[in-house]
């Protein structure tokens, strides 16, 4: 069946939705299993399931009960609503079509380095932030001081070369090149040595940083 007959046939929809909370489920027993150190077989034995249907379960291939997942959730001393938080738990995507970036002022650009926010994920479950951008330099850019900031930075050259200075060392970044560093050491083009140059920067930090 194609994508889009998918879309529109709501029987096939939520077939696909209960696979993917039995997938789900399946992860999670088994997660706390091995968390509590204990064989299939001796689940099984607390339990009074059998071996093949706990196996089923834990690879996702049949729908338990609530009875069953009562007695999994005893068995593994869990709440019964632990096996549904890898299924309930949101996840962010963030699209952001062609230039559509946000352009946005920072350290760089006082120099006339362009930059365009291409999305921006808060501090998820680990307190971690996620900024990506677009660097543009043109013959307009001019090389500045070094500049710091906390959190880890990962450059991916896309256009141009550029001299990327990272503490006392410096890297030739050509199309295809990725540099990967500790953003709390002095770090910055230093050299524009093919332009227009255009890099993606992605830089991740803790919240309170």
């Amino acid at each position: 069946m194609a994508a889009t007959d998918l879309q529109q046939d709501p029987h096939r929809i939520r077939e696909q939705r209960e696979k993917v909370l039995e997938v789900a489920i399946g992860r999670e027993v088994r997660a706390f299993r091995k968390r509590k150190d204990i064989t299939v077989a001796d689940l099984s034995a607390q339990t009074g399931l059998s071996i093949g249907m706990l196996s089923k379960i834990e690879n996702g291939n049949t729908s338990p009960s609530l009875t069953t997942l009562q007695s999994l959730a005893n068995a593994l001393s869990v709440p019964i609503t632990a096996f549904f938080r890898g299924f309930e738990e949101s996840r962010t995507a963030i699209h952001t079509k062609a230039g559509e970036g946000v352009e946005m002022k920072r350290e760089g650009t006082r120099a006339n380095h362009q930059y365009n926010m291409l999305g921006h994920i808060g501090a998820n479950t680990s307190g971690v932030i996620v900024e990506p951008y677009l660097i543009t330099l043109t013959n307009e850019s001019d090389v500045f001081p070094t500049f710091q900031h906390s959190g880890i930075e990962t450059i991916y050259m896309l256009e141009g070369k550029v001299d990327y200075r990272h503490g006392d060392q410096v890297f030739t970044l050509e199309p295809g090149d990725t540099l990967f560093f500790e953003a709390d050491a002095p770090h910055g083009p230093e050299v524009l040595v093919d332009l227009p140059a255009r890099y993606l920067s992605i830089i991740s930090y803790q919240q309170n940083s």
